[in-house]
């Protein structure tokens, strides 16, 4: 990760005088008992099935990774090039932790592992996920997914 004291002067200050949006208060949900949840995986970190399209930087859209995904199938085109991607080739958990709801699952630790989780390309402005995210909230509840581990990347 580069810090602020790394960048050009110029690049430093513009990063700090970016607006920060206001989205009001969040409304105040009650979490299920793990041992009764499923849980799904939203990562921003770019992550796609290798035969799926590629993320494009600023993208608003989101892909469809699977419950019974297998690494190898995994794939990344988060475009920042101040991502380290060295922890996610040596452990894609540390992004999207699926093989380990799936040892949680075994373990009795949570319910079930949800049938599909979800990625989006990370530093997107938000307001540009208005149609989005609606939409993986309706999948999510089709799922039946009462629990969700984000990952920001």
């Amino acid at each position: 990760m580069v810090r602020l004291t790394d960048l050009p002067t110029e690049y430093a200050e513009n990063l700090k005088n970016l607006p920060i949006q206001e989205y009001g208060p969040t409304p105040w949900a009650t979490a299920p008992d793990l041992k009764q949840a499923r849980v799904a995986i939203i990562s921003t970190a770019g992550i796609h099935r290798a035969n799926d399209a590629k993320f494009a930087g600023g993208s608003a859209d989101y892909r469809l990774l699977p419950g019974d995904l297998d690494y190898s199938e995994l794939t990344m085109s988060h475009v920042s090039v101040n991502f380290d991607r060295s922890g996610y080739q040596q452990d894609p958990n540390l992004i999207f932790p699926l093989e380990l709801l799936r040892q949680m699952e075994t373990n009795g630790e949570i319910g079930s592992v949800a049938k599909w989780h979800y990625s989006f390309m990370g530093a997107t402005d938000p307001s540009r996920m208005n149609e989005t995210a609606p939409q993986v909230a309706r999948l999510l509840k089709e799922d039946g997914v009462n629990a969700a581990i984000f990952i920001p990347v």
